[in-house]
This record gives structure tokens, C-alpha cells and sequence, in this order.
């Protein structure tokens, strides 16, 4: 379930869910966590699981659209979040990562705008897979910890 509070942040992920349901997509996960780690939405079809972040605000700043805001530390995180849902998952697909932006009327709480940036960044090589693995990892998620050693 959403950890999001926010009227309009639950409006924008909603929305930006169902724009992704629109291309195709299941979503699988709504704010998925671990530890420190957090991705607004996690979908996937046949051969591609996307970790998008979604930025709902009712106002820009100047000439930028909800999706610039995000920044070289959010993309770290996101990446840092993506690595461990496919190491946890072991999944084998093409990663990407989005940005949705979304845009409400805060008194009427319609959409106003809709971005959707698709393979906004890409992480280097390698450093997304379930089956490249240097070392010993360990997290803890929801009490277990989760962890395996290398072959």
C-alpha cells in the first residue's frame, strides 16, 4: 500500500500508473522500500522493468516541468533502489528508469499536465543485474534480512 499522504502525491502516482498500465505495463509495486531505499513505482511487461519516480506538484517554478526536479542524488538512490529489487527479485530483464511528471489544480485537484521521460538516465554497465555479484550482500527488509554469498 502507498506510504504517500500527500492528496496530491497520491493523485500524481495514481495518474502516472495508470500511464503506465497505457503503455503496455503491470505495475507491481507502489512505493516499494528497503531500508533507506525507495522507488514510487516499479513495473514491468514481457522483457523491460521500469523504476519510476513521479513528481506531483500543483505549481512549477520558473520554466522547469515536475520531472527536472529530479537530481544527481535522486538518480543515485534510484539506481542504488533499482540494483536491490533485481538482486532481491533476481530478475533478468532490461532495466529502465522514468520520471512521470504530474501536474494538479490544487483547488479542483484535476490533471493539468503529464510528462513521462522514459529511460531518462542510464546507470553504467553492469551495475543493474541479478547475476553480477562481486561480493557477500546483505539488507534488511521488513525484519529478514536478505543476503547471499558469492559462488
Amino acid at each position: 500500500m502507498a506510504f504517500v499522504t500527500d492528496p496530491i502525491g497520491i493523485i500524481g502516482e495514481e495518474e502516472a500508473a495508470k500511464m503506465l498500465k497505457a503503455k503496455g505495463f503491470k505495475v507491481v509495486e507502489h512505493n516499494w522500500r528497503m531500508g533507506h531505499l525507495e522507488v514510487d513505482l516499479i513495473a514491468e511487461d514481457k522483457h523491460t522493468i521500469v523504476f519510476a519516480e513521479v513528481k506531483a506538484r500543483t505549481t512549477t517554478f520558473g520554466d522547469k516541468t515536475p520531472e527536472e526536479y529530479v537530481d544527481e542524488n535522486k538518480k543515485k538512490r534510484m539506481i542504488a533502489a533499482g540494483n536491490a529489487y533485481v538482486k532481491l527479485k533476481r530478475i533478468e530483464k532490461d532495466v529502465r528508469f522514468d520520471v512521470i511528471g504530474i501536474l494538479v489544480d490544487a483547488d479542483t485537484h484535476e490533471i493539468t499536465y503529464r510528462g513521462h521521460w522514459e529511460n531518462v538516465f542510464q546507470p553504467h554497465t553492469r551495475s543493474i543485474s541479478s547475476s553480477y555479484f562481486s561480493g557477500e550482500m546483505k539488507w534488511r527488509h521488513r525484519g529478514l534480512t536478505i543476503g547471499r554469498k558469492r559462488r
